[in-house]
């Protein structure tokens, strides 16, 4: 788990949080570093010294909605060929999955990219082709640059991109769960910078760290947040120096700014969030398949939608409850037969659990 070096720092560090006597509860906003506490046994260690970490809603596939779900489903079922990250496909809609649609004849691919989700529409132009974007501030650019180089005319996206800050500013105004301070995600922060979180500490007096996704990484984390509190200050602090800058990625946040302008969404466990989401400019509408093929999903627009009986993705996502306090979890909920998204995606709190727990 650590190198000699790291283990005597993160021994130190351990130590030092024991010496705080403290009691606290933080928040991160990705799969990456829930992947990291949980597989190294960090989240159970930092537990006994006082400080617990619960997972909000940094999963993409996790905060999807219902609604976004059966859009794709829609999609195929008209005839479209529709491309999807693998861990998408097998999300349960209310009757079905891309996956499930797959197996029944219909044309849902998995791809690795969506420059794999242009080359199909080039070499089927006979075909529309809708790629599913799903995915925060790290893979949006992705998009936008493939916009930008104006793909086949027979291709288009079901935009589901949204952006991190607006939800952490949804979760600290709820009050739902009280916060001591929030682990920001590295990936989200190689492109946005540290500044778009200023705000959580100046309005909220939120104490943060950008952290790397190292076990020594989140240790450090931690050991920053625990600092700032005991000084009674609330900033934003970047562990993670070596690869995020405080700009950020100065070309890809002017690609998104070219390509998309933000929006009000739901997410899933949440209401809408306002300017939360990210649309296609209305220049570039043509690659908009809500726009596109609104007579085959305005049904799907108009209908209201519910999480599946006994499902707490919601709950977990909002940080209230951990996967074994779900009834499900473990039972009729697992990674070959999910219930939830959490229980799908390989960033959801569930999955991980799920993989950890049963080794």
């Amino acid at each position: 788990m650590f190198s000699l070096k790291d283990k005597k720092l993160a021994d130190k560090i351990v130590n030092d949080i024991k010496k705080s006597d403290i009691k606290l509860k933080f928040m991160h906003v990705c799969g990456t570093h829930q992947d990291t506490l949980v597989k190294h046994g960090l989240d159970a260690l930092l537990k006994k010294c006082g400080v617990e970490i619960v997972q909000g809603p940094g999963c993409p596939v996790c905060v999807t909605t219902a609604r976004e779900i059966e859009e794709m489903l829609n999609l195929a079922r008209t005839g479209k060929i529709v491309t999807s990250f693998g861990d998408m496909i097998d999300v349960p809609g209310e009757e079905h999955s891309l996956r499930s649609m797959k197996e029944e004849g219909y044309d849902v691919r998995t791809v690795y990219g969506i420059e794999d989700a242009v080359k199909i529409a080039q070499n089927h132009p006979e075909k529309e082709v809708v790629f599913i974007a799903i995915g925060f501030e790290t893979t949006a650019p992705t998009t936008a640059s493939v916009i930008l180089n104006k793909p086949p005319k027979n291709f288009s996206i079901l935009c589901c991109h949204r952006i991190i800050p607006p939800a952490l500013k949804a979760i600290v105004e709820m009050g739902e769960i009280k916060l001591n301070g929030l682990i920001e995600p590295g990936h989200v922060s190689t492109i946005i910078g540290i500044k778009p979180y200023e705000f959580l500490s100046k309005k909220y007096k939120v104490p943060q760290v950008v952290a790397g996704f190292e076990p020594i990484d989140v240790l450090m984390g931690v050991w920053m947040l625990v600092k700032q509190i005991k000084t009674g200050k609330a900033f934003v602090e970047n562990e993670y120096s070596r690869v995020v800058h405080p700009n950020g990625n100065i070309k890809a946040k002017k690609a998104l700014n070219d390509i998309f302008e933000p929006c009000d969404i739901t997410w899933r466990g949440f209401s809408v969030i306002e300017k939360s989401g990210l649309r296609l400019k209305s220049k570039f509408e043509e690659y908009d398949a809500r726009k596109r093929f609104n007579d085959d999903l305005v049904e799907i627009h108009l209908k209201e939608f519910h999480e599946p009986e006994g499902c707490m993705c919601g709950e977990l996502l909002r940080g209230l409850v951990t996967p074994f306090e779900c009834p499900l979890f473990g039972q009729a909920c697992t990674p070959e037969s999910p219930i939830g998204p959490c229980m799908v995606s390989i960033e959801g709190s569930c999955n991980i659990g799920y993989r950890y727990s049963s080794k």
